[in-house]
C-alpha cells in the first residue's frame, strides 16, 4: 500500500508539471478570447488527443460508468473550476492565482478525512500546512488579493477542485481512468460551448499551436491525475499540488516577465521541504 502511495506521489508531481504548461496556454489566450470559450477550448482540445489513447489501448469496453449522475455532477463542479480559474489567471499573474489556489489540498485532506474517512496522520497534517506556510510566504497574499475578483476566482476553483477530487475517489471503485477523463471532458466541453456560442470569437490562426499544446497537456495531465487519485488517498496525493508553485513562477517570470522576489525562493525552499516530509513518511512506513 505504502509503495503505492510513493507510486502516486511521483505521478502527481508529474501531473503538476504538465498542468503548468497548460495553464501557460489557458492564461496567453484569456486575455484573448472570452472565459467561457477558453474553457471550450481547453476541453475541446483535449478530447482528440484522449479519443486516440483509448483506440491506441483498445480501451473502449472500458467506457461503462456505474452511475452517470455523479459523472454529470463532477463535470458541473469542473465546468466552474476551469471557467473561475480561467478568469483569475486572465486578471492577474499566474503565481498569485495559483497561491490562492493552493488552499485546495488543505481542502482535500479535510473533506476526505471527514467525508469518505481517510486516516490522516498528525505527520501528514505538519507536513501539509508547512508546504502552505511556503506558499503564504513566498507570494506573501494579503486580505486584499484574495478579495479581489481574481483571488475570489482562484478560490471558487480551489472549492470545486476539493469536491472533484472526492468525487474521483468514489467514482474509481468501480470505473476505468478512461471513463473518468473522457466523460468528465466531454461534458466540459458540450456545456461550455452551449454557454460560449453567444459571445463566440473567431480564432487566430496564430493560436492554433498553443491550444494544440493545451490539448495534448490537459489531457495528458487529466489522464496522470486521475491516476494519482486512484492509487493512493486524497489527503496522500493532493498535498503536491504545492509543487505547482515553482512552476509557476517559472512561468511568470520566462513568459510574462515577472521576476520573483526573494521570499519566492525562500518560500519555494519551504514548499519543497513539506513536500520531502511527506515522502520520507510514506518512504520509512513502507520499510516497516
Amino acid at each position: 500500500m505504502r509503495e503505492s502511495n510513493l507510486k502516486a506521489i511521483a505521478i502527481m508531481m508529474s501531473a503538476v508539471g504538465v498542468f503548468a504548461a497548460m495553464d501557460w496556454g489557458l492564461k496567453t489566450l484569456s486575455t484573448e478570447y472570452p472565459m467561457m470559450q477558453v474553457t471550450a477550448i481547453r476541453a475541446g482540445a483535449s478530447l482528440p488527443f484522449m479519443l486516440g489513447s483509448i483506440a491506441w489501448s483498445g480501451a473502449w469496453r472500458q467506457l461503462a460508468v456505474a452511475n452517470p449522475w455523479i459523472y454529470l455532477a463532477r463535470s458541473a463542479l469542473g465546468l466552474i473550476m476551469l471557467a473561475s480559474f480561467i478568469y483569475s489567471v486572465s486578471v492577474q499573474p499566474l503565481t498569485e492565482s495559483y497561491a490562492e489556489f493552493m488552499s485546495a489540498p488543505l481542502m482535500v485532506a479535510m473533506l476526505s478525512s471527514v467525508l469518505l474517512h481517510e486516516k490522516v496522520p498528525l505527520t501528514r497534517w505538519v507536513a501539509i500546512l508547512v508546504g502552505f506556510a511556503g506558499v503564504l510566504i513566498a507570494l506573501r497574499p494579503t486580505l486584499h488579493g484574495f478579495a479581489s475578483l481574481g483571488g475570489l476566482g482562484a478560490l471558487t476553483s480551489a472549492v470545486c477542485y476539493a469536491g472533484g477530487v472526492l468525487m474521483i475517489r468514489v467514482m474509481s471503485r468501480t470505473d476505468s481512468v478512461h471513463a473518468l477523463v473522457l466523460w468528465y471532458m466531454a461534458v466540459i466541453f458540450i456545456a461550455a460551448i452551449i454557454l460560449a456560442a453567444p459571445v463566440w470569437k473567431p480564432i487566430a490562426i496564430g493560436h492554433w499551436p498553443v491550444i494544440m499544446i493545451i490539448g495534448a497537456t490537459g489531457a495528458l495531465a487529466q489522464h496522470l491525475i486521475t491516476a494519482a487519485f486512484r492509487r493512493a488517498p486524497a489527503s496522500v496525493v493532493a498535498p503536491f499540488e504545492y509543487t505547482a508553485l515553482p512552476w509557476g513562477l517559472a512561468i511568470d517570470w520566462l513568459f510574462f516577465a515577472k521576476l520573483p522576489a526573494s521570499n519566492v525562493f525562500i518560500g519555494g525552499v519551504i514548499v519543497v521541504l513539506g513536500g520531502l516530509m511527506l515522502i520520507y513518511d510514506e518512504r520509512r512506513a513502507a520499510a516497516r
